[in-house]
């Protein structure tokens, strides 16, 4: 069936007419607009006014152009224990739907479908030797129908294509996309159905300036005349008076009427407030997206700061929901059609929220002084560091210059040996090695009288006992018997000690 349906997809241009439908009928008084609420009519509205294809094709592109990855799941279900998947079908798939269209392009087309009308639809095209999906397709939403069931609640859908051919699917041939319809549980809501009038009299708008150009650039009004006019007298009064006044080029001439007299009788754009008029559809096309003024550009105070803002919330309220829609759809509808080989896999997006970058700095400081305050006071630093939000680190060096500057580290010291020595030797908690020796019949006086000491760091534990073994003033040692001392890291505040 799906293979049925791809071919009227690929054929449609030579049925559907490229000329398109004028959003105002050629009926004074009627637009198509407000009378018609069909799908199509919604779709077709996103060239009703700028502001509405500005809001549609900058929210298509922004879903479009995020990065996608598919992973294993980890059995502890966190996100950071996940298995990046780089080679599988599913993910071929979804990087290039088609032969005809790239996922950008994919996305973008059923996303403008899915802001215009409330839904998307995603039809699944497979060989009749493989099970598995091997093609995916962005339906019209105008074009397909679910089947509704008393008892199964939906068993398939129809799709009609442009010649009329109604071509049935079945429930795993199609993934629907929708924003939720309080009326109706199989079809999505779409905005522009609550903007339709307001949609109309922006054309309405710009229609009435375009003849007002076009008629002199003054109102109407009447020409009154004593008497009765033959029809060639008529006719003569019409031409001429077109002919001197009609345009652009002609405005503001002065009428010379040899017979009848002229009376304005209508309103000025200045009585009817156009520009205020304008600008409040632009506001109710907004609001009924959701999108205040800087998302689509239109910023009165432009700096670096608004910018970054702007970009962050458009992304956050806009582009994250909409993320997560295909997510669903990707994890709960898509990957199951793989069987055995889609089980335990998961899509998810790169976050399009940029970071920001002060809030960043701030929380790295008050890590960072945390981690310090909590290994000052004798806590380990292996616990420390996680605890705290950083990382593992080692210690390589630090300047040796300087009237605050301390001791050189080896490479080799550690990171929490580095924090220790910052805290200053006043605080004894920060001692972090400690000298052990042995006390007995057998212990040379300068080891008894080292045993205990602390250090500060690796460094200086090092320096009384190299390589962390045998004191290097042991009487013994001078004489031929290896010290029996040590010195070790001590762990929390009185360990090793």
């Amino acid at each position: 069936m799906a293979r049925t349906l791809l071919g009227a997809l690929l054929n449609r241009a030579a049925t559907v007419t490229q000329t398109p439908v004028p959003l105002v009928s050629r009926t004074a008084g009627s637009g198509i607009l407000s009378q018609r609420r069909d799908a199509e009519t919604q779709m077709r509205a996103m060239t009703a006014t700028g502001t509405l294809f500005a809001i549609v094709d900058r929210l298509a592109n922004a879903v479009s152009l995020v990065d996608w990855k598919l992973y294993r799941s980890a059995p502890s279900g966190l996100k950071e224990e996940r298995v990046e998947v780089t080679k599988h079908a599913a993910l071929d798939l979804w990087n290039r739907p088609n032969n005809f269209m790239p996922r950008q392009e994919f996305t973008e087309t059923f996303q403008q479908h899915y802001d215009l009308t409330g839904e998307a639809w995603w039809v699944i095209a497979r060989n009749a030797r493989a099970s598995i999906p091997l093609e995916m397709w962005p339906v019209r939403p105008d074009r397909i129908s679910p089947v509704a069931d008393s008892t199964a609640f939906l068993t398939g859908y129809v799709y009609t294509s442009p010649d009329g051919e109604r071509i049935p699917l079945e429930l795993n041939e199609v993934i629907q996309l929708r924003r939720p319809n309080p009326l109706d549980p199989y079809r999505g809501l779409s905005p522009v159905l609550s903007i339709l009038p307001d949609l109309d009299t922006t054309r309405y708008a710009a229609e009435w300036s375009r003849a007002f150009f076009l008629n002199s650039a003054e109102p109407g009004g009447i020409i009154e005349v004593p008497g009765t006019l033959s029809d060639d007298q008529f006719d003569e009064l019409r031409d001429r008076w077109n002919e001197q006044h009609r345009g652009v080029g002609n405005a503001h001439r002065v009428a010379i009427l040899e017979q009848g007299t002229w009376k304005d009788r209508t309103v000025t754009q200045r009585d009817m407030q156009f520009v205020e008029l304008r600008g409040a559809t632009r506001d109710a096309i907004r609001e009924a997206y959701g999108i205040p003024k800087f998302a689509v550009g239109d910023l009165d105070d432009v700096n670096r700061a608004t910018a970054e803002a702007a970009k962050a919330w458009f992304a956050e309220q806009l582009t994250l929901p909409r993320l997560e829609r295909i997510k669903g759809a990707l994890n709960n509808e898509l990957l199951p059609m793989f069987g055995a080989a889609g089980k335990g896999l998961e899509f998810d997006y790169c976050d399009p929220v940029p970071p920001d970058t002060t809030v960043e700095a701030q929380q790295l400081t008050a890590r960072a002084n945390a981690a310090a305050a909590l290994i000052a006071v004798g806590l380990d630093a292996d616990d420390v560091l996680p605890a705290v939000g950083l990382p593992e680190m080692r210690y390589i060096g630090k300047p040796t210059t300087g009237p605050d500057s301390l001791t050189l580290a080896p490479a080799e010291a550690s990171w929490q040996d580095a924090v220790s020595g910052l805290v200053g030797t006043e605080i004894e908690a920060a001692q972090r090695w400690v000298a052990v020796e042995h006390d007995d019949d057998h212990t040379c006086g300068p080891c008894r009288e080292v045993a205990g000491k602390t250090y500060k760091n690796r460094a200086e534990a090092y320096a009384d006992y190299p390589d962390g073994g045998g004191y290097k003033d042991c009487t013994g040692a001078k004489y031929g018997n290896p010290c029996r001392g040590h010195v070790e890291k001590r762990g929390r505040k009185g360990e090793g000690e």
